[in-house]
C-alpha cells in the first residue's frame, strides 16, 4: 500500500517533473484478505479491567435513568391526553362552544342587516319599476286614445265626403236630367299623354 502524502497535492504537482506520471497517495483501510501486520502478530488482546464497585454504581444509575425517562414519558403522555380531552369535552370545549355561539350570533346579526339593506333596495327598485310601468301604461293609453280620435275624425270626414258625394249620385228621380247634361256636355276620354301627364293628342268626337 502507498504511504500517506505528507504534502498537499498542489505541492506534489509543483515539485513533480512534467514528464513523469503523478500518483496521489490516499489513506485507505485494509481489505479482509490482507494479512495481519508484522508488528502486531505477537499482540494478545487483553480486555480492560472492570471495577466491580464501579460496575454496580453504573448499573444502579442506569436503572435510575431508565425509571426517570419512563416516568417523564408517562407524564408527557398524560399531559397530552389531558389537553386533548379538555379540548374535546372539557373547559376548552365550552370556551370553543361559547366562541362559536358568539360568532354565530354576530354572523346572524350581519345577515339580518344585509337582508334588511337588500330588501330596502329591492323595494325601491320594485317601486321604480311599478312607476315606470304605470307611466308607460298611461302613455300607451294616451297614444291609443289619440289614435282612436284620429280614426274617428277620419271616419267623420269620410262620412261628410260621402254625404257630399251622395248629392251627385244618379237616381231614378234625376236620371233624365243627368242624361240631358251628359248629352249637352260630351266628354272624350280617348287621348294620349306624355311623360309629364299632359294631353298631347285627342281624337275627335264623332
Amino acid at each position: 500500500m502507498f504511504q500517506v502524502a505528507k504534502y498537499p497535492v498542489q505541492v506534489c504537482r509543483f515539485l513533480s517533473p512534467r514528464g513523469s506520471v503523478l500518483i496521489e497517495t490516499v489513506r485507505g483501510r485494509k481489505s479482509r484478505n490482507d494479512p495481519k501486520a508484522k508488528s502486531k502478530q505477537d499482540r494478545v488482546k487483553v480486555p480492560s479491567p472492570i471495577d466491580p464497585v464501579e460496575m454496580v454504581v453504573l448499573k444502579e444509575r442506569y436503572t435510575q435513568y431508565q425509571m426517570i425517562m419512563r416516568a417523564l414519558r408517562v407524564e408527557f403522555k398524560e399531559q397530552i391526553m389531558r389537553r386533548r380531552y379538555e379540548e374535546e369535552v372539557g373547559s376548552r370545549a365550552e370556551e370553543r362552544t361559547k366562541h362559536e355561539a358568539e360568532e354565530h350570533r354576530a354572523l346572524m346579526a350581519w345577515n339580518d342587516a344585509e337582508n334588511l339593506r337588500l330588501r330596502q333596495l329591492r323595494e325601491i327598485r320594485v317601486q321604480k319599476e311599478v312607476e315606470e310601468l304605470a307611466m308607460k301604461r298611461e302613455e300607451a293609453i294616451g297614444l291609443q286614445e289619440e289614435k282612436r280620435r284620429k280614426i274617428l275624425k277620419e271616419k267623420e270626414q269620410e262620412i261628410l265626403q260621402l254625404q257630399e258625394d251622395v248629392k251627385t249620385f244618379i237616381t231614378l228621380e234625376n236620371l233624365d236630367q243627368r242624361i240631358e247634361e251628359a248629352l249637352d256636355n260630351p266628354k272624350n276620354y280617348n287621348f294620349a299623354i306624355d311623360k309629364e301627364g299632359r294631353i298631347v293628342k285627342r281624337t275627335a268626337i264623332p
